[in-house]
C-alpha cells in the first residue's frame, strides 16, 4: 500500500483553481455550477493562472459533480441558460475538498504536475443523494440538461478542455450508482472513442468507476494504491 500523504503537506505542494458560475433557467430558478478545476503544482503554477485552461495536462479526471470545493475569492459569473454555450471561463484560487486530495495523491506517485477536472455534472452539491434528486427534478420540469459540459450544447467548450498531453489518460471516476446512468452515458457518447481512458471499474460493469473517496479510510488508501498500479502499467504498455 502506498503512503498516505496528509492533506496538510499537500496544500503545500498544490494549488486549486476553478471556475464557478451560476446559471438562471427559463423558470427563473438559479443553478450554481463549476465547469472546470484546474490542480497544478506551486513551482509549475503559470504566472497568468487563465492559461491553464489553454495548457495540456498531465491527465484529466472525470467525475460526478463538484462536491464541497469552493472559491477563495468572489466570482460572480452569471449567465442564462439560452447562452451557456457562450460561457466565458476564467479561474479563481479554490478551496479543495477531500475528492481532490485524492486526485493529488495519484499526482504525486504518478508525478503529474497538472491535472483538470470536469464532471458529469456542473450542478454543485456536497451530498451524492441530493445531486440525484436535483439533477432529475431539474431536467423533469425544466428540460434543462446542459448543466453537463458533454451535451451537444457545450461541444465547442467540452472540445478545449479535453485538450491534454499525448498518450496522457482520461480518468474515470464518477461513482457505481445507476442513478448516474443518463449522465454517463452522455458523457461517454461526447468522449472520442480513441482517447485513452482509464479508472478502477467495478467488477461486472460497463461504465462503472469507482469514486475516489469511499467511506472507510482503508479504502480510500486502497483506491490510491490500484489506481496508481493502474496507470503505470498502462503507461508502461503504451511505450
Amino acid at each position: 500500500m502506498l503512503e498516505f500523504i496528509p492533506a496538510n503537506l499537500l496544500k503545500k505542494r498544490f494549488e486549486v483553481f476553478g471556475h464557478f458560475y451560476s446559471v438562471i433557467l427559463n423558470s427563473g430558478e438559479k443553478i450554481d455550477c463549476r465547469s472546470v478545476l484546474e490542480i497544478v503544482t506551486r513551482q509549475n503554477k503559470p504566472p497568468c493562472v487563465c492559461s491553464l485552461l489553454k495548457a495540456s495536462p498531465d491527465a484529466i479526471f472525470i467525475m460526478m459533480n463538484p462536491g464541497s470545493s469552493k472559491p477563495l475569492e468572489e466570482a460572480n459569473n452569471i449567465i442564462s441558460e439560452n447562452l451557456i454555450h457562450q460561457l466565458e471561463v476564467s479561474l479563481v484560487p479554490t478551496k479543495p475538498d477531500t475528492t481532490q486530495y485524492q486526485v493529488m495523491r495519484v499526482m504525486h506517485f504518478c508525478g503529474w504536475h497538472h491535472v483538470r477536472v470536469l464532471n458529469i455534472s456542473d450542478m454543485r452539491d456536497p451530498k451524492s443523494g441530493n445531486f440525484v434528486e436535483r439533477f432529475r427534478d431539474i431536467e423533469r420540469r425544466t428540460g434543462f440538461s446542459a448543466h453537463s459540459l458533454f451535451t451537444d450544447f457545450r461541444t465547442v467548450e467540452l472540445r478545449r478542455k479535453l485538450n491534454k498531453k499525448l498518450d496522457s489518460p482520461i480518468v474515470c471516476a464518477w461513482g457505481v450508482s445507476p442513478d448516474l446512468d443518463p449522465l454517463i452515458e452522455t458523457c461517454l457518447n461526447a468522449v472520442p472513442s480513441a482517447v485513452r481512458t482509464a479508472g478502477l471499474k467495478k467488477p461486472n460493469t460497463v461504465n462503472k468507476y469507482f469514486h475516489p473517496l469511499p467511506t472507510m479510510q482503508k479504502d480510500k488508501e486502497k483506491w490510491v494504491t490500484n489506481l496508481v498500479a493502474l496507470i503505470r502499467s498502462e503507461a508502461d504498455a503504451v511505450k
